[in-house]
């Protein structure tokens, strides 16, 4: 085999279009997908906001058999399916066989069960009335879950994984499907991840005070990577999914091929030298991204488009200096730059998933997605970037090759190098 990797079937679930072709269509028109939830101010929530998918529990029917669908509770487990399911799909592949199929695994990434769903469980704990679990309850609140279901639902046979590493998790799980085919453990992946902010996590986050506070009444506008008026992120939901496979084996049943994956890395700051449970140490964001270069020996003038992790905190800046000190690049030289945060939030674990998915469109389509809510860039970030590189409309240019990373809680980084698929 030839042990390029390429990328051929996605599906994504995002706050702001479930499905390709609207998610598609979302993020070159800049659309939104941050919405006023009455739930969060009724439970006295500083933030009242989330970027929540239009997901219908009945719309699993399509997917799964109805024995399966019943009892189901776990809401991230759904959008895993939902996206998984639909990148399989979309790789013109059928979902039933027979055998399992001992050549293709899944790494399938997220942060924690469903708190919603474990609520039940503790609720009928607390009262006295576990023999009324039922035998549903396990499967759900173990955190392989989501790649159980999966993997049961398409009968995959090779590696499989459930990562998590905070933010870092999709683009880890996508990175380490591109290595078990790139080192002939595997000849298909199905790689990604999903979260499902319930009120509960989105609780912890905002007793951090870390969520914007200040646009509960505007909420298409609260997101505002990169941007001097930017007061925090807002916790979004939903999953992102690629089929990742070894370029001979997916020529040889004539695939339609979107991108390549030439590299990637991840690594961890060590909670050292300014690292710490929440923020990144710098050096170990630099040599994340010059590592992921080398593994894909792609030099830094390469890089036509960065899609940043920018969350929308103090963090902005200095990531922004991380990436100029990795690329050497800086001014009117600098990357274009966008982050999809300012359309769907912070998806945290699906982040990195979904945010690949959205590059990998921009490669195929040739564009640079907006920075909607940047009318006050940050001049500090302006200083490093030049004002043209941070797009605030869609952009037309030639994207061939992009870099994509994540940095999450615990000082973990990841980061993947995209491409146009050349024969």
């Amino acid at each position: 085999m030839s042990k390029r990797v390429v990328v051929t079937g996605m599906g994504v679930v995002a706050p702001n279009g479930i499905g390709l072709p609207a998610f598609l269509q979302a993020i070159q028109n800049g659309m939104s997908g941050i919405k006023f939830i009455p739930q969060y101010k009724e439970l006295n929530f500083s933030c009242h906001i989330a970027g929540l998918p239009d997901f219908s529990w009945e719309e699993l029917a399509n997917y799964i058999s109805e024995v399966t669908l019943h009892g189901l509770k776990g809401t991230n487990i759904g959008y895993g399916l939902v996206a998984a399911m639909d990148a399989w799909a979309d790789s013109g592949m059928g979902y039933e066989t027979e055998k399992p199929r001992w050549e293709t695994g899944c790494v399938f990434g997220n942060s924690t069960a469903d708190t919603e769903a474990m609520k039940n469980v503790i609720t009928r704990v607390d009262g006295k009335e576990a023999r009324k679990l039922g035998s549903r309850v396990v499967e759900q609140a173990m955190n392989s879950g989501v790649t159980s279901y999966i993997t049961g639902r398409l009968g995959l046979g090779n590696k499989v994984i459930t990562n998590s590493a905070a933010c870092a998790t999709g683009t880890q799980a996508i990175l380490m499907g591109y290595e078990y085919i790139k080192h002939g453990y595997a000849d298909r992946m199905l790689v990604g991840s999903t979260e499902h902010v319930d009120p509960y996590v989105y609780g912890a986050f905002d007793s951090m005070r870390v969520l914007s506070r200040k646009f509960n009444d505007e909420p298409e506008k609260a997101s505002r990577p990169m941007s001097l008026t930017a007061g925090g992120f807002i916790p979004g939901s939903g999953a992102g999914a690629l089929v990742l496979e070894d370029l001979d084996f997916a020529l040889q049943r004539g695939a339609r091929i979107y991108a390549e994956v030439l590299g990637g890395s991840t690594n961890s700051g060590g909670q050292r030298s300014g690292g710490t449970m929440t923020a990144a140490n710098s050096e170990g964001v630099i040599r994340c991204i010059q590592s992921a270069l080398a593994d894909a020996h792609v030099r830094p003038k390469q890089i036509d488009l960065i899609s940043g992790h920018l969350t929308a905190t103090n963090a902005d800046k200095q990531e922004i200096q991380n990436w100029s000190d990795a690329l050497g690049r800086k001014g009117k030289d600098f990357p274009t730059t966008n982050s999809l945060k300012s359309m769907i939030g912070h998806c945290l674990s699906a982040a990195g998933s979904i945010e690949t998915v959205a590059s990998i469109l921009q490669i195929m389509h040739n564009f640079a997605h907006p920075n909607i809510n940047l009318d006050d860039p940050n001049p500090d970030i302006l200083e490093i970037t030049g004002f043209d590189n941070l797009p605030v409309n869609m952009t037309r240019k030639e994207i061939n090759i992009v870099a994509k990373a994540n940095f999450g809680f615990g000082d973990v980084n990841s980061c993947l190098i995209l491409s146009k698929f050349k024969a």
